[in-house]
C-alpha cells in the first residue's frame, strides 16, 4: 500500500473514476475527467474498499491520511480523512502535494490530539518530527479500509487506483480501492 500513498514521483498517477470493465488483469476506468484509462494490474495486486467512519472515531495515536486545502482563515481544512488500520501505521508518512483538488495536500501522520469545536474538530498530527493542525469541518467524509474482492470491481463501481505510468503511456497498479455499500473512496 505504501506506494499508493507515498510521495509521488512524476510517473505516478492517481486514477479516480468508475469501472467500465474488468477482464483478466485489465481494469478499464472512465476517469473523473471523462477519459478512458486501461490499467494492468500487477501479479500481486490487492483490492480493498472503504467503510464509513466518523470524526469521533479519530483518537490520539491513530495513523491517518488527510487530504486538505488551505482555508481563508489560515491553516488547513480537511477534504477527507482516512483512518488507517493499525497494521498500516507509517504508510506514506509525510505531507505532500495531492491532486484531489487544485492546491490540495495529503498528510499521512499520527494523531497527536483531537479537539472538538463548534464547527467540527481540529486535529494535530505529527510526522517526521513536524506537526500540522488540520480542521475537520462537519460533513467531511471519514473512512477506513475494509475488505473487498475482485467481484466488487463491477461496471459502475467507483474506484481510486494509485498507478504507475510508463513512458509509452501504459499504466499499471498493485492496488485498487473500490466503493462498496454506498461508500465511495474520497481520496
Amino acid at each position: 500500500m505504501s506506494a499508493g500513498f507515498a510521495a509521488q514521483a512524476a510517473d505516478q498517477v492517481r486514477v479516480r473514476g468508475t469501472v467500465e470493465s474488468f477482464e483478466g488483469k485489465t481494469l478499464s476506468v472512465k476517469t473523473r475527467e471523462g477519459t478512458d484509462a486501461k490499467i494492468m494490474l500487477k501479479d500481486d495486486w490487492k483490492v480493498s474498499s472503504v467503510a464509513k467512519a466518523s470524526v469521533d472515531d479519530i483518537k490520539p495515536g491513530d495513523f491517518v491520511g488527510i487530504a486538505s486545502m488551505p482555508t481563508a482563515s489560515g491553516g488547513d481544512g480537511a477534504l477527507e480523512v482516512l483512518i488507517f488500520p493499525a497494521a498500516m501505521k507509517g504508510t506514506g508518512e509525510g505531507s505532500y502535494a495531492w491532486d484531489l483538488k487544485p492546491n490540495s495536500s495529503m498528510t499521512n501522520a499520527t494523531v497527536a490530539d483531537a479537539v472538538k469545536s463548534v464547527d467540527g474538530r481540529t486535529v494535530t498530527v505529527s510526522y517526521k518530527g513536524k506537526e500540522k493542525k488540520i480542521s475537520i469541518p462537519d460533513g467531511t467524509p471519514v473512512v477506513t479500509f475494509a475488505p473487498a474482492t475482485e467481484a466488487d470491481l463491477k461496471a459502475g463501481a467507483t474506484v481510486f487506483v494509485p498507478s504507475e505510468k510508463a513512458a509509452d503511456g501504459s499504466m499499471s497498479s498493485g492496488r485498487v480501492v473500490v466503493g462498496t455499500n454506498g461508500v465511495v473512496p474520497p481520496m
